[in-house]
């Protein structure tokens, strides 16, 4: 077991964590709902004991998942973090995007945090998760019809209340956070990043360095691009969102492959798999505490958390960013 200090509280979450993503079936083509609990309890088994989930994650699916799926487990042995900030069900702030719910139904989503929105998300979040609290709460995406601060008091509110035990943000830059840091100490970002996406390096990994504010990666594996599976002309289930995005494009899928290929033999000698190597990696670099990997099912489950017995010397690493400096993507 890897467990890591969450910013400056006294929280410690594991280093890699399950992201509940996936399981929600929300633009990942769906997810069997029995596997899904086979996974979150897997991951724990073998050490994992993070879960980062949202309301958005099929529309409260997600949620209620693995609210079913941590029962019998000690609520003090778990780590539950969820987030807020899009709503499917109310029209109000800054539209996001049009998309559709598990039964097919267009909805639109909305990127909301007024203060009243918030305190009734977070009842909702603990009603599906079926907990007394929440250890890290989250804003999903920026709101720009809402002032920070505005946000922020309302998270203040709940941390007094007891309902939530950190407070965080996913995809803030850095202006974002420090105006958040004027209402409320934040203990995180949870930010895209990866082998193939590392534009937090520039800015927001050095101030949170200085400012002792955790990273959590998301998409450390690139929605799966990473793991060496896809190849091109891959086949994606319906509904899947994948093959809009640029990483996806035939060109790029195939000069990751020739990437994976010549770092392959690092972990063909470590005996893991690429899944594992490339999880080690991202949880190695400066900044980075938690690394989210979704699992569909137990044996997935069991790779990602075989990524925390792996270990990495200065020339395997340094092997590995020769190769990435040498990778050419196509935007």
């Amino acid at each position: 077991m890897e467990n890591r200090r969450l910013g400056n509280t006294d929280l410690e979450l594991s280093a890699i964590a399950f992201g509940a993503w996936a399981i929600g079936g929300w633009m990942w083509g769906g997810a069997e709902r029995t596997d899904a609990i086979d996974a979150i309890r897997t991951s724990f088994d073998h050490g994992i004991t993070t879960i980062d989930t949202a309301p958005v994650y099929g529309q409260g699916l997600s949620e209620e998942i693995v609210g079913e799926a941590i029962q019998g487990v000690p609520r003090d042995k778990i780590q539950i973090l969820t987030k807020f900030g899009m709503r499917w069900d109310e029209k109000k702030g800054n539209f996001a995007f049009a998309s559709r719910d598990n039964s097919g139904k267009e909805i639109d989503i909305y990127k909301y945090a007024g203060r009243e929105s918030i305190i009734k998300e977070c009842e909702d979040s603990l009603r599906r998760l079926r907990t007394s609290y929440i250890d890290l709460y989250q804003i999903h995406w920026p709101d720009i019809t809402t002032p920070i601060a505005e946000t922020m008091e309302a998270v203040t509110r709940l941390l007094e209340q007891g309902k939530i035990r950190a407070a965080g943000v996913c995809n803030y830059n850095v202006e974002q956070m420090r105006e958040a840091e004027n209402t409320i100490v934040l203990a995180s970002n949870q930010v895209p990043y990866s082998m193939l996406e590392r534009n937090i390096e520039k800015e927001v990994v050095p101030y949170c360095l200085e400012h002792k504010k955790s990273i959590l990666a998301y998409s450390p594996l690139q929605r799966g691009l990473l793991t060496g599976k896809i190849k091109p002309g891959h086949h994606f289930a319906e509904g899947d969102h994948r093959p809009d995005n640029v990483f996806f494009k035939e060109a790029n899928i195939r000069s990751v492959n020739a990437f994976l290929e010549k770092i392959k033999p690092v972990a063909e000698q470590k005996q893991v798999t690429l899944s594992q190597l490339v999880l080690r990696w991202t949880i190695s670099q400066p900044g980075i505490t938690v690394a989210l990997a979704g699992a569909r099912n137990a044996a997935q489950a069991a790779e990602n958390a075989g990524a925390l017995k792996v270990t990495m010397t200065k020339d395997e690493s340094g092997y590995i960013s020769q190769q990435l400096d040498a990778l050419q993507l196509v935007k």
